[in-house]
């Protein structure tokens, strides 16, 4: 399982122009699912990402979570939304192959197993429409962007 994580202002997901999703400051989380993933894997990046030290402290270093946010009352969001496309091979031919990604009837579960367990911590969390063509603005903060892969977590 993959998680691509931005830190945000505030970001929203838009379906046919109507709003399905939004958070004020925290993480946007497009999420993707591989062969082989399971529930072990949702939990495990939920709580890799709810514990991450992304938030600045009082001497301006990123040194708090979105738990620690929580604990101190302040507002924090996490936008979940399903992008198979992060397992795109562009090894080959100028069209990438998605054949790493899971078939949607088994993704689904999985990208909703991770919201569950981000919302059993505590959090705020919104979500996509797995499936939908959706339309996602943000207001990056920072920036600040990292990759999550269970596979490097496990080893």
């Amino acid at each position: 399982m993959r998680v691509l994580l931005q830190r945000v202002v505030r970001a929203e997901v838009t379906v046919d122009g109507e709003p399905v999703g939004a958070i004020g400051r925290g993480f946007l989380l497009l999420v993707g699912v591989g062969h082989g993933d399971g529930d072990g894997e949702a939990t495990l990046l939920a709580g890799k990402v709810a514990h991450l030290r992304l938030f600045d402290d009082a001497a301006g270093r990123m040194n708090r979570s979105a738990l620690d946010l929580l604990a101190a009352g302040e507002e924090v969001g996490m936008l979940v939304v399903s992008q198979f496309t992060l397992y795109a091979d562009v090894r080959r031919g100028r069209r990438p192959s998605y054949a790493g990604a899971s078939p949607p009837p088994l993704a689904a579960p999985l990208v909703d197993h991770f919201g569950g367990a981000l919302r059993g911590l505590g959090l705020r969390v919104a979500e996509g429409r797995f499936g939908a063509e959706m339309a996602v603005s943000l207001v990056n903060d920072g920036p600040v962007t990292l990759w999550l892969d269970s596979a490097d977590l496990r080893g």
